[in-house]
């Protein structure tokens, strides 16, 4: 159960760097953007490994990512008005479906 919360902890933190990198692009704030997505990395792939010691690599790299892209897509809509399309959506539920059929397979 542990390595689930690792890796849920590594799926969050995956959503945050590329909030850095989008913050980076504003010259103002390119240091500090680039920082965070830096730290968000690190914690992120640390918990990663955490989870890895239980949970198989092929499941723990799909949910990892899963989280981090659902994640990303709704911080996009949220934060950085990205479109929140019919086809987007409908391919953001494919994601969260090939992660749950992971998660129940293991």
């Amino acid at each position: 159960m542990m390595s689930w919360l690792y890796l849920l902890g590594a799926g969050l933190m995956e959503i945050g760097w590329p909030i850095g990198l989008k913050i980076a692009q504003n010259p103002a704030t390119r240091w500090q953007g680039i920082a965070m997505a830096v730290a968000f990395m690190a914690v992120s792939g640390f918990l990663l490994m955490l989870a890895q010691k239980s949970i198989p690599m092929g499941t723990a790299y799909a949910v990892w990512t899963g989280i981090g892209a659902v994640g990303a897509f709704v911080a996009g809509i949220l934060l950085y008005g990205d479109p929140a399309t019919f086809g987007r959506s409908i391919g953001v539920l494919m994601i969260v479906g090939g992660v749950i059929v992971l998660r129940l397979s293991s």
